[in-house]
């Protein structure tokens, strides 16, 4: 049986940490035994308070995110506040809590390489001008109408909405970046992209984007990496085919 130390390093491995931010903090998060065994592994974008008590109620050894369940430095573990009383729970439980995040953004097949796969975006490269290597830029087969475009992107994503500057720009050039895309937004224009896709922009930034000119879709931080999941299914099984694995539905924001 493997354990969960061994199952860390195989994914450490594959999803290298040199691949991270500086500014990140992805890893082992919770882990209170390294040597126990893994028979049963949950995978979840964010590790909520629901995900946790899923694993705990539900005998997972295992809980495997993409964002990080400790991202700042805990002041106490007194489980006063949200991290700590998932923390204090997840020892309790015996339920090991790993994450990967930016490493997983700019890994060669990861949550951005997906992403442009499931849009139908093709002869993707590294966007030129991110010095972390996440974003990603290519081409569609067959140019677009913005509108429609977007609505092809809501369905593909499964999102509940999407969000549009229209800058009346045929739909061709389209560069990519899941989850929180700000920082990316005038690489984008400089790469030559008439679309950007990210999951979150922030109002004023929608607003200055239409100054470039470029289209933008906002398609939701969720919907944008939730497809890695599937990913990291598939290396899960790769490393020991007798764990058993479940997604989880993380997505606790909803549009009314």
């Amino acid at each position: 049986m493997a354990t969960v130390y061994e199952l860390y390093s195989y994914l450490n491995k594959i999803i290298s940490p040199d691949l991270s931010c500086e500014w990140d903090n992805d890893g082992l998060m919770v882990c209170p035994d390294k040597f126990s065994d893994v028979k049963r592994v949950l995978l979840a974008l964010d590790i909520t308070s629901e995900v946790v008590e899923y694993a705990a109620s539900e005998g997972f050894d295992v809980i495997i995110s993409h964002h990080p369940l400790i991202f700042k430095p805990l002041k106490n573990v007194s489980g006063d506040d949200a991290a700590s009383s998932k923390v204090i729970s997840l020892i309790k439980n015996s339920v090991t809590a790993m994450s990967f995040h930016t490493r997983l953004d700019a890994l060669d097949g990861g949550v951005n390489d997906m992403l442009a796969e499931l849009l139908g975006v093709e002869d993707v490269e590294v966007l030129p001008g991110d010095p972390d290597m996440i974003g990603r830029i290519g081409n569609l087969e067959i140019p677009a109408d913005p509108e429609e475009f977007s609505l092809y992107v809501k369905d593909q994503l499964g999102a509940e909405n999407v969000n549009l500057v229209n800058a009346q720009l045929e739909v061709s050039r389209v560069a990519l970046c899941g989850g929180d895309g700000k920082e990316l937004l005038k690489a984008a224009y400089k790469a030559g992209a008439d679309t950007y896709i990210t999951g979150t922009l922030s109002y004023n930034n929608m607003i200055d984007a239409a100054q470039f000119p470029m289209n933008v879709i906002e398609a939701g931080h969720f919907y944008t990496e939730n497809h890695v999941l599937n990913l990291l299914a598939d290396l899960v099984e790769e490393f020991d085919e007798l764990i058993e694995v479940e997604i989880y539905n993380s997505n606790i924001i909803k549009t009314i």
